[in-house]
């Protein structure tokens, strides 16, 4: 069976965001359009979202590379507001740890072993950032035996350097993701 995950389509992540991924809402449209039809399809759709401590490692004040972003609880955190999240969607809450960096969806969540409870072998991933959370939620699902599709539409990146995202998207590929 397959499955959507939607990686951290969060406020912060979106224009005006504490770290802010270049045209982030610009996915929306896309994700409504698969999480629509992965509804209408009765096929299972999982969220995930960075969901932060205030003092994680990751924030700069802590010694790790970025402005602090995604605090569980902020406005920040949340689903950018025009994101349709299906009343039958599973929600995935990663990096809640201070001292554990997660930019998987499946890092510490049990998300691969509800998938497989559920006999999903399929995946098709979506959301931000291309370079980060998507890579790595792409790159554990490959390793944890799941078939990845990844929606090239429906991705952004932070490109820290100018190139990441091609980067990143290079590297799935060589991975065997399928891209649409």
């Amino acid at each position: 069976m397959k499955a959507l995950i939607v990686v951290d389509v969060q406020n912060d992540f979106c224009p005006g965001g504490a770290l802010a991924v270049t045209d982030g809402d610009k996915v929306v449209d896309p994700i409504n359009e698969l999480s629509k039809q992965f509804e209408a399809d009765g096929l299972p759709i999982i969220f995930t979202r960075d969901w932060h401590p205030a003092n994680h490692l990751s924030f700069k004040e802590n010694g790790g590379i970025w402005p602090p972003h995604c605090i569980a609880g902020t406005p920040g955190a949340a689903f950018h507001p025009n994101l349709y999240f299906p009343s039958v969607a599973f929600l995935v809450s990663k990096a809640t740890e201070p001292d554990i960096e997660a930019y998987s969806g499946f890092q510490g969540t049990g998300l691969a072993s509800w998938l497989r409870q559920i006999d999903v072998d399929e995946l098709v991933i979506a959301g931000l950032a291309t370079d980060y959370c998507v890579k790595n939620t792409v790159i554990d699902a490959i390793k944890l035996g799941f078939k990845v599709t990844l929606a090239l539409n429906a991705i952004k990146a932070v490109n820290v350097n100018p190139t990441d995202g091609e980067t990143a998207i290079n590297e799935m590929k060589s991975l065997g993701v399928q891209i649409v």
